[in-house]
């Protein structure tokens, strides 16, 4: 039989050449680059996730970067320092030698102390959490010259934020199982209402803040349960992309404050998804519109990792994840997807690691920087410069256009 027609074995097929001579070949020069890339324990904010999963650091492992894991770092996620160890990272019983990586990859911002641990001109990847910023932050990574990258500003090609969109599949869900959870009577305040309602007793009544992609899943799990769902929104365009995505018929609004107002006296959850593309969240519900809610009606503000949406928000933890105020009680938790942590971190993991691969792969970050808007946009802070408009003005700091550096260096 020759070889052309000599059946092959599904074993044999992947098999072979494992054992085979290799040919000898000419040494050539490997352009890529070796990261050491450090991922901390984090220590704020009840915060459970881990920036990079096991299965993540093997690729990274596999392309020759070295990880320097903080040991108890993923403990809250279900992965221990041996689901680490055994993927190739090295686990580090030192927060100091973390800090020195070259990369700090980081779920949560760093805090001050943290920042004293770093190194000049290392690069930083974490979220920017606008409402726990202090006034030190960005005049402490400018004077270590930190290039920093806000995880919720990083956009892909087709200019969708990839960290948001999965963060906000996941919000979407547990706000509207957060909001069931407190609207019975395991809590104090709460009306012992039953989100979906049953035969002869109507559903809960849901507000939707926006209709974006915490919406979407929002309204999902919520029509899943039986319950009565509004939304609004001022971009049409996104009520009709959402109406299409659900697949069916919605109550939906653009933002009118008169017939908002009127939505809210009786609604029963208000959900604020509201997401905004730079800086802070507009304020759409007034502290005058939430004091004629209904007493024990719930607000789950998803935005207020950027500010949040409703007047009468202020930030709250995992630990202390709620407060009453005008009788309405408020869920403000900046790290909500963190109540499902492990499936939390896989997600941000798929997405950062494909960026830390483009870093390593030999060319200078400038030029990483330069050829990809997307990663630009989530840059706020390079190498002594505040390159994010918001930011600079929040903070009273001298702006400098990042696409102006760039440019300059070539």
């Amino acid at each position: 039989m020759s070889k052309l027609n000599k059946p092959i074995i599904f074993s044999d097929f992947f098999t072979e050449g494992q054992y085979e001579t290799e040919v000898a070949t000419l040494s050539v020069s490997d352009k890529s680059k070796s990261l050491i890339i450090g991922v901390p324990k984090e220590i704020i904010l009840s915060e459970h996730r881990v920036a990079l999963v096991p299965h993540s650091i093997m690729t990274l492992v596999g392309y020759g970067h070295k990880i320097i894991i903080e040991s108890g770092a993923g403990l809250k996620s279900n992965f221990s320092d041996h689901h680490f160890s055994e993927a190739g990272a090295q686990i580090s019983y030192s927060k100091e030698e973390v800090f020195k990586s070259q990369v700090l990859v980081k779920i949560a911002p760093p805090t001050s102390e943290e920042i004293d641990l770093m190194q000049p001109d290392q690069i930083l990847i974490s979220p920017l959490q606008l409402p726990v910023l202090k006034d030190d932050y960005l005049e402490k990574l400018k004077k270590k010259r930190i290039t920093a990258l806000a995880m919720e500003y990083l956009q892909s090609e087709d200019g969708n934020y990839p960290i948001v969109r999965i963060m906000s599949e996941i919000a979407g869900n547990c706000a509207i199982l957060t909001a069931a959870e407190y609207l019975n009577n395991t809590h104090d305040g709460g009306r012992g209402v039953l989100l979906g309602g049953i035969s002869g007793v109507p559903p809960a009544k849901i507000v939707i803040l926006g209709a974006g992609v915490v919406a979407e899943s929002a309204i999902k799990v919520a029509i899943g349960l039986g319950a009565s769902v509004r939304v609004f929104d001022n971009d049409i365009t996104k009520l009709m992309r959402l109406q299409n995505a659900v697949g069916r018929h919605l109550h939906t609004s653009s933002i009118n404050p008169v017939y908002l107002a009127y939505q809210l006296t009786s609604a029963d959850v208000v959900i604020g998804a509201i997401h905004s593309k730079s800086g802070r969240t507009p304020i759409i519900v007034t502290e005058e519109m939430v004091s004629k809610m209904k007493d024990g009606s719930v607000i789950i503000d998803v935005s207020i990792d950027q500010g949040g949406c409703i007047e009468t928000s202020s930030m709250t933890t995992l630990e202390n994840p709620s407060f009453i105020k005008h009788g309405v009680i408020h869920y403000c938790v900046p790290n909500i997807a963190s109540k499902v942590s492990r499936t939390a971190s896989l997600a941000v993991s798929n997405i950062i690691t494909p960026l830390l691969l483009k870093m390593g792969s030999g060319l200078h970050f400038d030029n990483i920087l330069y050829e990809n808007h997307g990663i630009r946009h989530g840059c706020y802070s390079y190498k002594g410069c505040i390159t994010n408009e918001y930011l600079s003005r929040r903070f009273g700091l001298k702006y400098t256009s990042l696409e102006l550096l760039m440019t300059s260096k070539l």
